[in-house]
């Protein structure tokens, strides 16, 4: 039946239609019946499911249906610039044939600009806690009124600290109103949350794990020495078919030095973390969505937030020292069920966060070499634990390796871990090494040499 089943006004239907989407997604089913009752909700799904429009909607929709003279009447909360700005982009595209306005409240932006926003009349307004507070002390946005709250990404607000901002901003608002809260992980936090603002919510988990990557998502990790990192991501840039690729370093300055380095060996990188003004983000994000910036060099504030169609590749060039950060970062690819690929680059003293990850995911990533990549020393390939779980390992012995590239045998590749083999058209991954493989040096004859194929699996070593 796709959205005809939510008996939707025309005005907003048709919006939705013009935006091309045909079926809800199965958090958009669940959660737009029960929030058009009015009832609070409580949903968890993956990222990159559609949670933004399974809030949108049903405000849209309620403003359609019961028009107020009160403003603003819904309120969304989120915890970063970039989610806002793309909350506010979605409203805008599905209220254009409705008359809803809208006012954008976020740090590092004009604060007379938002003030006139609000006082146009801002039926909706999308904000970041901090800055929201600034209008509320300076008394130029009331929340009497609003009848909608919204709390997004509700786990990355409290990761943040901005619990004492939500209870603050709470007291403003009437205590009979609809609250929403969606989140990517269900913790205690969140269930703390849920028990003290949410009355009698539906319930939507529709996460089989809250710590799983989407399942359409190829991962991989390639173990590699710290100072060769920028040469294996320069191969894997030529070799792969990345039509964009969102590449995540730990610190601002590594994200800056990166992007220069991409933009000295001639790729289009732009870059976006919290030291860039909200401009130079903005123009930033909206050239990688325009596709004149193939790369997209973020920390981890592009992590959440950034909603864009088909990227193709997401790497870390630095692994992240939080698991749940990983999964947020991957889940920038494979986004409305599209394939997606995620590579990870690991020096030796990152890999300990590696297994943390294994562990949080509940199951191995795959590891890889580059035939023909001049690594200084043969990779620390450690292999994965029998149970699945990317916990107890025990590094096997190894014939010493004497530089250049690993030799590797006729064995078939291994994909490991439950994950799916590459999609075909994909990624052609690297040689793996077989059983029975030899090495140079170990009695075998020099490696014939191969033709660089592209990375695949690391084949474990038997026993």
């Amino acid at each position: 039946m796709g959205f005809t089943q939510f008996n939707l006004s025309p005005q907003l239907f048709k919006a939705i239609t013009d935006l091309g989407y045909a079926e809800p997604t199965p958090v958009q089913a669940q959660a737009i019946p029960e929030a058009l009752k009015g009832r609070d909700l409580r949903a968890c799904a993956q990222t990159g499911t559609g949670k933004t429009l399974a809030f949108v909607i049903p405000i849209i929709e309620g403003l359609l249906r019961r028009p107020s003279q009160h403003k603003p009447s819904a309120l969304v909360l989120t915890p970063t610039r970039e989610l806002a700005a793309q909350i506010i982009s979605v409203t805008h595209d599905l209220a254009k044939h409705a008359r809803v306005r809208t006012a954008l409240i976020l740090g590092g932006a004009n604060f007379n600009s938002q003030v006139r926003e609000l006082r146009a009349g801002a039926d909706i307004v999308v904000a970041t806690p901090g800055r929201l507070i600034d209008h509320l002390e300076q008394k130029t946005l009331s929340l009497r009124y609003v009848d909608t709250l919204v709390l997004d990404e509700a786990d990355r607000m409290l990761d943040m600290g901005f619990m004492p901002a939500i209870r603050r901003i709470l007291t403003q608002l009437p205590s009979q109103r609809q609250t929403m809260l969606f989140s990517a992980t269900f913790d205690a936090q969140i269930k703390t949350l849920t028990t003290q603002f949410l009355r009698a919510p539906a319930v939507i988990d529709l996460s089989p794990s809250s710590t799983a990557p989407a399942a359409n998502i190829t991962q991989m990790a390639y173990p590699v020495h710290s100072e060769q990192k920028r040469a294996l991501l320069q191969a894997l840039l030529e070799l792969n078919n990345m039509t964009s690729a969102i590449v995540f370093t730990r610190t601002k300055h590594g994200a800056n030095r990166l992007q220069e380095f991409l933009q000295d060996i001639g790729k289009k990188a732009a870059v976006i973390h919290s030291n860039r003004s909200l401009s130079q983000r903005q123009q930033a994000l909206q050239g990688f969505k325009d596709r004149r910036y193939q790369i997209l060099v973020a920390t981890d504030i592009a992590a959440r937030g950034i909603d864009v169609k088909n990227i193709s590749h997401v790497i870390n060039f630095d692994v992240p020292r939080h698991s749940e950060d990983y999964v947020h970062r991957i889940g920038r690819t494979g986004r409305a069920e599209a394939i997606g690929e995620a590579f990870t680059l690991v020096a030796p003293d990152e890999e300990r966060f590696l297994r943390d990850i294994e562990r949080f995911i509940k199951k191995p990533i795959p590891r890889s070499v580059i035939p023909d990549f001049p690594y200084q020393s043969r990779p620390s390939m450690f292999p994965q634990s029998e149970g699945g779980d990317g916990g107890n390992r025990t590094q096997r012995s190894r014939p010493p390796f004497r530089g250049g590239r690993p030799s590797h045998g006729p064995g078939r590749p291994h994909h490991g871990g439950g994950s799916r083999a590459p999609h075909a058209g994909g990624t052609a991954h690297a040689q793996t090494a077989g059983e029975g493989q030899g090495h140079a040096g170990q009695g075998q004859g020099a490696p014939k040499k191969r033709r660089w194929q592209g990375p695949q699996p690391w084949k474990n070593r038997p026993r």
